[in-house]
């Protein structure tokens, strides 16, 4: 598959993957942003995408940069549909206790593109029985 990028900043860069067969590819950033503890920020990625019909971009957080600095995507994953031509932006949350500086072509977080199906949605009175049920948060023990 192939994925048209347009790059809309001098200092953006194509997403790649780390390593070959990984499910994820790097993006990074184009602007130098500091998140203090408990508050978020919007980061370019100078990046737009022409992503296919019956596809879906899912930005997923870099689980080192979570682990490290306890920074995460906000809205993770965040979708982007097919249809979107504008620039991927990344909405980032320091959870962590020391201001974090986010550098000009620092990998913020990951790609990943997937097949999505588009259902038809029926509306039923009655839903097929399943041996889970209606059991919701906590249902399957701690």
């Amino acid at each position: 598959m192939e994925l048209l990028v347009k790059l809309l900043h001098p200092a953006a860069q194509l997403p790649r993957g780390a390593h070959p067969g990984d499910a994820g590819a790097d993006l990074c950033s184009v602007e130098s942003v500091t998140i203090p503890p408990g508050e978020r920020r919007d980061v370019g990625t100078g990046l737009a995408l022409a992503i296919p019909a019956g596809y879906a971009g899912f930005v997923q957080p870099r689980s080192g940069l979570a682990f490290k600095h306890g920074i995460m995507v906000v809205n993770s994953p965040g979708l982007i549909d097919s249809g979107y031509r504008g620039e991927i932006r990344v909405s980032l949350y320091n959870s962590g206790r020391d201001p974090f500086e986010v550098k000009v072509g620092e990998r913020i977080a990951q790609l990943v593109i997937q097949r999505i199906e588009e259902p038809h949605y029926l509306s039923v009175r009655v839903l097929p029985d399943t041996s889970r049920g209606d059991g919701g948060f906590g249902s399957s023990g701690r």
